[in-house]
């Protein structure tokens, strides 16, 4: 009986390693797609064919693009027009870093204006008719001169954005750094959160490769409010974070919506710890997956431990910013290589061309449009 007792302890001992063997397993990543500029964040048509941004850090000429997987060439999205500054109207993608797609076929494209100094806009193209589903305006005091409107997430049962504002454009320091609430119905928008904990930077610097990313031309380090943000399956959760900083945070989108603005910090909760990261993305089991922007990684926070570990690296994988779910089952993340640009390396360009999007595969399936 001892003896059976001993092989039954040592099966326990081994199924409990191989569980935590598996918990801690990374997956690999496959190189998608090249494409001739760096990439910021991504969507997907009603195909599932790739509709990403141009990083604005590097001053695109085009701000939005199609990848053809049949061509693998990129071209300008929706078309080259929606791409070419004008003084006659504001008819066009100015500034753009945050996309995101929506069950209809609606590609949303989040102009930040910072460019030109047009109002903030929210775009909306309808991939299935190939034409302009509507453009949503995010003037003041929604948003500031400082605003840096960087990503959102879209909430198709109460028919709201809610839009992560950086806060670091024209001289801002990320101290402002909000969520924007916009109801789609109305048009109606609405600041919150604007300088608190869960949204303003942390000093936590930007390490790449051993170097700290300044601002260019001082040494002060380079600090960047609320960034990623994302919604869990059932519309009940939104998850958010500043760039910089050592927590992700989550309220419930009913306390967000209805909560007096004084009242809303109290109802905000941290969720758990994590390391500088850009994007943010979840899946169906509520699983978050961030892009560690220091690390050539993706993080994974399990909803089971509310721990961060690295899930899914590459040496390639330089500054991953924006990470969405396809229908092929993949996610799909951006390599923007934003630490060799030439502001941070004495005025000459590192970055390698062709630029790169990856994918790999989550721990359960993703949401489509997260």
């Amino acid at each position: 009986m001892k003896i059976l007792g001993y092989a039954l302890a040592a099966m326990l001992v081994l199924g409990v390693s191989a569980q935590n063997a598996h918990a801690q397993q990374q997956v690999k990543t496959e190189k998608y797609a090249e494409t001739p500029y760096p990439v910021g964040n991504i969507a997907f048509d009603h195909n599932g064919e790739l509709i990403f941004s141009n990083h604005p850090f590097f001053a695109p000429e085009v701000r939005v693009m199609h990848y053809d997987p049949r061509t693998k060439k990129s071209t300008p999205y929706p078309n080259a027009e929606w791409n070419t500054r004008r003084t006659t109207d504001d008819r066009y993608l100015d500034d753009v870093l945050g996309l995101r797609n929506d069950s209809q076929g609606v590609v949303w494209m989040l102009d930040m204006g910072t460019k030109s100094g047009v109002t903030p806009k929210l775009v909306g193209w309808n991939t299935r008719a190939n034409k302009l589903e509507r453009i949503y305006y995010i003037p003041a005091p929604a948003s500031l001169r400082t605003s840096q409107l960087n990503d959102f997430v879209l909430d198709e049962t109460r028919g709201v954005a809610v839009i992560a504002d950086e806060e670091i454009a024209n001289g801002g320091d990320g101290t402002k750094a909000a969520l924007v609430i916009l109801d789609m119905k109305t048009g109606a928008t609405r600041r919150v959160l604007a300088g608190d904990k869960s949204t303003r930077p942390e000093n936590m610097p930007i390490v790449s490769d051993g170097k700290q990313l300044n601002i260019p031309g001082t040494q002060k380090p380079i600090l960047v409010g609320a960034d990623g943000i994302t919604l869990d399956r059932s519309n009940t959760w939104l998850y958010f974070a500043p760039l910089n900083g050592s927590a992700v945070y989550r309220i419930r989108m009913d306390d967000l919506l209805r909560t007096p603005d004084n009242a809303l910090p109290g109802k905000v909760e941290t969720y758990a710890k994590k390391k500088n990261n850009g994007g943010l993305s979840i899946d169906v089991e509520g699983n978050l997956y961030l892009t560690y922007v220091g690390d050539k990684a993706v993080g994974v926070i399990p909803a089971d431990t509310r721990t961060a570990r690295t899930y899914a690296a590459d040496a390639q994988l330089i500054w991953p910013d924006g990470v969405s779910y396809n229908k092929d089952g993949y996610m799909y993340v951006s390599a923007a290589q934003l630490p060799l640009a030439g502001v941070f390396n004495n005025g000459k360009d590192m970055t390698r061309k062709p630029f790169a999007i990856f994918r790999f595969k989550p721990l359960a399936p993703g949401i489509w449009g997260r």
